[in-house]
């Protein structure tokens, strides 16, 4: 009896070991690489996507606690806006209009090597 609780401790304390020592390694990596990579900030606008998405490419557009989020392909579209006006929304549609090719290389970077870790 006595040896059955001390072997499920020594499992328990085994199995814990085990996760503390893969969360170190994945967490010590993913300082490596930035989860949400800032792409670009212009006129205050900061471009940026996030890791645990789908894989459309798209891009997120935050200022001043205002978010939108714009689908890169197939056509740049707004697919979500929070809090932007239609001024602002105008604004960061020409700026992706520039950098469009640019975020798209870079959107499929990062979410190849998302993937690949």
């Amino acid at each position: 009896m006595a040896f059955d609780v001390i072997f499920s401790y020594l499992l328990i304390y085994c199995y814990q070991l085990f996760a503390f020592s893969s969360d170190y390694f994945y967490l010590r990596k993913q300082k490596e690489r930035p989860m949400n990579p800032k792409f670009k900030e212009e006129k205050g606008y900061v471009f940026k996507i996030y890791s645990n998405e789908e894989e459309r490419k798209h891009i997120h557009v935050i200022k001043a606690g205002n978010e939108a989020k714009f689908w890169l392909e197939p056509d740049i579209e707004l697919a979500n806006n929070y809090g932007f006006s239609d001024k602002d929304i105008k604004n960061i549609t020409q700026i992706i209009l520039k950098y469009g090719d640019e975020f798209k290389r870079k959107f499929t970077e990062h979410i190849g090597k998302r993937l690949n870790d």
